[in-house]
């Protein structure tokens, strides 16, 4: 019998190849100074990936995209942005990655770190085949010498001529800009219509989207509401909560903590100090919605089935925002007074993305549905165009008892005193099939996909509130 002596190197390459995770734990030191706090959800992303890779290697039809919301902190980049690519190359050298993160410099330090294990002695001596190519080596994109290749990208860059076989979205909007609606609609466009044009496969290619949660509308709330194909959710908030995700990860916890010596509960008491109740919400417990409920507390919005018997001042109030197939929509909310309680009603709403002509019609169609009773308040943009379009719409409607008005203030202050009385249990609703998609965007605002049923909302109920009201007026 002969016996074949094998090498160290050897040996730990096999190990490597067989677990992502045995991977991370050999080249941590590689791109962390920090030693490695091996808490349990670290070995779990690192088999989800690769369960997931898998497939990649196989050539086999991919079973979901994934998108992953984890706390700061938490070693997602390390793990899935800079470790993985490098472990893949081990398995299928030819593996082509695109990564993007909110800005082309995070993208290039997540690239600078695969880079640096993939030039590393111990990988070297582990993984002899893998070479850089020497004329395709730069911080953004390098190529090994077997037709693989790491591309780093900012959200809303181009990546004309490259496709991947991965790809790998880290972090794709700054909690900076998560207010602005412009940059969500912007970096969502990219996601949606750029980068799934960049696969080598479409059956095959995963996206991979991590990111701490920001805004209800962020790309990961838009990967897992659309629906476009199947899309396995891992969730995992600082603290136990319901967001938790697959559910029976839950049982992982310990003393209710996701990482209790990363982020240990005096962490997490100071976190709250530090980014407020919204911000913890949404980066440490992955909710958009502090857990106390946002600004409008729609728990206490009591859901009724009938019409009440009491009839008061009716109002429908229109926010005319919307545009035809797309953007923001148009809003009309019905609203009821009872004066004698002091109870709002929400009666009715009619929303769509219509034309300025349809849109127009169905202000018309539903206010001879309403009957004259009914008074109409009508949102007015400022400049030329919103006042003559205004103008237009109340000359329609002769006949009813139309008051437009241009707002004052922005959003947010314009939703307190309507807010106020939701918190304040004097709010009811009827249980309708519009009423979900309404409340929804009432518990989620101001971080709500679209803000005009809270607009339109804050219209009718300002108006209502008003204790005298002149004749022939609102």
């Amino acid at each position: 019998m002969v016996l074949t002596q094998v090498s160290e190197e050897k040996v730990l390459a096999a190990l490597c190849k067989r677990s992502f995770y045995r991977f991370l734990l050999e080249f941590w030191d590689l791109i962390v100074a920090e030693p490695l706090v091996a808490n349990w959800h670290i070995k779990y992303l690192c088999d989800e990936l690769q369960e997931v890779a898998e497939l990649v290697f196989a050539g086999w039809p991919k079973e979901y995209d994934v998108v992953i919301n984890v706390p700061p902190g938490s070693s997602k980049s390390t793990i899935c942005s800079q470790a993985f690519p490098a472990w893949c190359w081990a398995r299928m050298p030819s593996t082509k990655f695109i990564c993007g993160s909110y800005a082309h410099q995070v993208a290039l330090k997540d690239s600078l770190k695969t880079r640096d294990i993939v030039q590393s002695e111990r990988y070297q001596r582990c993984f002899p085949n893998i070479q850089l190519r020497e004329d395709e080596n730069t911080k953004g994109l390098f190529t090994n010498t077997q037709m693989g290749f790491r591309l780093s990208v900012g959200v809303g860059g181009l990546v004309t001529g490259y496709h991947g076989h991965f790809l790998i979205v880290d972090d794709p909007i700054n909690p900076e800009e998560s207010f602005s609606e412009a940059e969500l609609k912007s970096v969502n466009r990219w996601m949606t219509n750029t980068l799934p044009s960049r696969k080598v496969d479409k059956r095959v290619t995963p996206t991979i989207l991590i990111q701490q949660r920001l805004h209800q509308a962020d790309p990961s709330g838009e990967m897992l509401s659309q629906k476009l194909g199947k899309v396995k959710h891992i969730c995992l908030p600082g603290e136990l909560t319901d967001n938790v995700s697959p559910l029976e990860l839950g049982e992982r916890y310990i003393d209710g903590m996701l990482d209790p010596v990363r982020l240990p509960q005096g962490v997490l008491d100071k976190l709250k100090q530090e980014l407020g109740a919204y911000g913890y919400a949404a980066q440490i417990l992955q909710d958009p919605v502090p857990l106390g409920g946002g600004m409008f507390q729609v728990s206490k919005i009591e859901l009724v089935d009938a019409l009440p018997n009491k009839r008061g001042r009716i109002i429908r109030s229109w926010d005319k925002a919307g545009t035809q197939e797309g953007g923001n929509w148009s809003v009309g909310v019905k609203m009821m007074v009872d004066e004698l309680h002091s109870v709002y009603w929400v009666l009715d709403v009619v929303r769509g993305q219509w034309g300025a002509t349809q849109r127009e019609a169905m202000i018309l169609q539903t206010a001879q549905t309403d009957g004259k009773d009914v008074r109409i308040a009508l949102e007015v943009e400022g400049g030329s165009g919103g006042k003559e379009s205004g103008e237009n719409t109340v000359r329609m409607l002769a006949g009813f008892i139309v008051f437009a008005y241009h707002p004052t203030g922005d959003k947010i202050s314009r939703a307190y005193p309507f807010a106020s009385q939701v918190g304040g249990g004097n709010v009811k609703c009827l249980n309708r099939e519009w009423t979900k998609e309404y409340l929804d965007e009432l518990r989620f605002f101001p971080h709500s996909r679209y803000t005009d049923q809270v607009d339109a909302s804050g219209g009718a109920f300002n108006r209502l509130a008003r204790k005298k009201v002149r004749v022939g007026g609102v």
